[in-house]
């Protein structure tokens, strides 16, 4: 039996953690971390007893009904005081699960939610009366980084779904910043058809403005799905797998959705678009993996072709059940292995890990955000698509092997690759395998068991030396990563009989 200090549950003695309760099962942490997930997201939404002083920028914002906060950390540095398109949908995917499980007084969140996002569709950079008011409160060293009027002109209409960031209050976001993001309207379009999907919630659910709103999202992917944009970490302009897989499955979720509803017309040019779009994103495998575009060679040393969790977070955030671009694709499971490889060599948390924890994730290599650690979403993404690939190997359809995953595969297994069959496994493997893939991805759980505070709070990164909270220090995305990993779990135990 290993020492208390080296078990997975135990913490570093850090002055910013205490530890675990020392006979606490995991899954008895699951239930309590659950529990601080489930109270403390709902609280970034709908926040109006919030406000942010900016003061280099003269504003004094005050979080509006429905606006959904990516934190509600006081702290300055980073200011997230603001609404993500990106952010939102996943947090609004996360309630989803909250409302699912008896939170019947959550759907009041949700209606808030739909009515400022429609509002934020009516925006237009040409109509603010108080615009020369907010411009003479900017500091003269800060002028620099907000945007001018004539840039502003052009926000309006479809336009404003590529905003990515807006003011938490409901208005436009003044200051510069990486712009377009189209993965948020995809990404929000996933989430509200999930929410329509779920026909115990139909006759208490804003129909009508849900069908608006869809529809605005998916006709804007539509059009736009083929052009380039910043990424998930707003960093680089180009086409990208995290942006391209959102799109390609709300599309083909959208082509369903609309024909549902007798809406021909959209269904046909939602499915043909998905089925181009499908095609793309093989075009980002490359030397066993799905890679990242880099958009410039002049970067050197940095690769231009990396090794990126946002195709992992992609791939969970599409939500495919099965096939290409899901948790059970062999290409998405090599990509998962050679993250973890990159991940093990760079973090000391990695390389300092109890026997039955998982490997801690960040973004990619070399990142310099805060302490370019782990991030809790992340590792949970990890969790995440373990417990659906868990699912996926239990559901009876046929599961790929190639040579992408093959060698994978035997290795959990514990089983010769050529035993395990052909093009498809075998089915007496599948039971194992998904009991396998389980204890993956509580391994990861186990992992964030480990650094996460007794409090339940969690923040957007964790140190890659010693596992400390930085960055935001209260994120709302983690909560929704964890409520969203927790579901697949339970789903993955359903589907093997546990």
């Amino acid at each position: 039996m290993m020492a208390p200090e080296a078990r997975c549950g135990a913490r570093f003695a850090m002055s910013n953690t205490s530890p675990v309760r020392p006979m606490e099962s995991l899954d008895d942490w699951l239930i309590r971390q659950y529990e601080r997930c489930a109270e403390f997201l709902p609280r970034a939404i709908s926040a109006t007893h919030l406000t942010r002083h900016r003061r280099n920028y003269g504003q004094t914002i005050r979080a509006a009904k429905g606006a959904v906060l990516a934190s509600t950390d006081p702290a300055e540095n980073p200011d997230y005081f603001f609404h993500w398109l990106r952010d939102s949908a996943i947090v609004i995917d996360g309630l989803r699960i909250l409302i699912e499980d008896g939170r019947d007084d959550l759907l009041k969140l949700f209606g808030e939610f739909v009515d400022f996002s429609l509002g934020l569709t009516r925006l237009d950079g040409r109509a603010n009366p108080h615009d020369a008011e907010e411009r003479a409160g900017v500091l003269p060293d800060f002028v620099q980084y907000v945007r001018t009027p004539e840039e502003m002109a052009f926000v309006r209409g479809e336009a404003v779904l590529g905003e990515a960031r807006l003011s938490a209050d409901g208005r436009l976001d003044i200051l510069q910043w990486s712009r377009p993001q189209n993965d948020g309207p995809a990404l929000r379009a996933l989430a509200l058809m999930r929410y329509w999907r779920n026909e115990n919630l139909h006759d208490r659910l804003p129909l009508a403005a849900m069908r608006l709103l869809i529809e605005g999202d998916l006709d804007y992917t539509l059009k736009h799905w083929r052009e380039p944009c910043y990424d998930i970490w707003e960093e680089h302009f180009r086409r990208h797998y995290h942006t391209q897989v959102a799109q390609y499955a709300a599309l083909s979720d959208g082509a369903d959705w609309a024909r549902a509803l007798g809406d021909e017309k959209r269904a046909e040019d939602y499915a043909r678009a998905a089925a181009e779009a499908a095609k793309t994103l093989d075009g980002y495998f490359y030397d066993g993996a799905y890679r990242t575009p880099l958009p410039d060679p002049a970067l050197k040393p940095t690769p231009t072709l990396r090794l990126d969790f946002a195709v992992i977070l992609g791939v969970v955030q599409a939500a495919r059940r099965n096939g290409p671009h899901s948790p059970a694709d062999p290409r998405a499971f090599a990509t998962l292995a050679k993250l973890e490889d990159l991940f093990d060599r760079a973090y000391l948390i990695n390389r300092n890990r109890p026997a039955d924890c998982g490997t801690a994730h960040g973004r990619y290599d070399g990142d310099v955000y805060f302490t370019g650690g782990a991030f809790y979403f992340s590792t949970l993404g990890a969790a995440e698509f373990y417990y659906r690939s868990a699912t996926a190997a239990a559901s009876g359809e046929p599961l790929a092997v190639s040579l992408a995953n093959r060698t994978l595969l035997a290795r959990l297994l514990n089983a010769e690759d050529r035993t395990l069959g052909v093009q498809t496994l075998r089915p007496e493997f599948r039971a194992p395998l998904a009991r396998a893939l389980i204890r993956r991805g509580d391994a990861v759980m186990a992992t964030v068991r480990r650094f996460a505070p007794e409090s339940g709070v969690l923040a957007e990164q964790f140190s890659h030396i010693d596992g400390a909270p930085t960055s935001a220090l209260d994120l709302t995305w983690s909560y929704a990563s964890f409520i969203i990993a927790l579901a697949c779990r339970k789903e993955a135990l359903r589907a093997v009989g546990g």
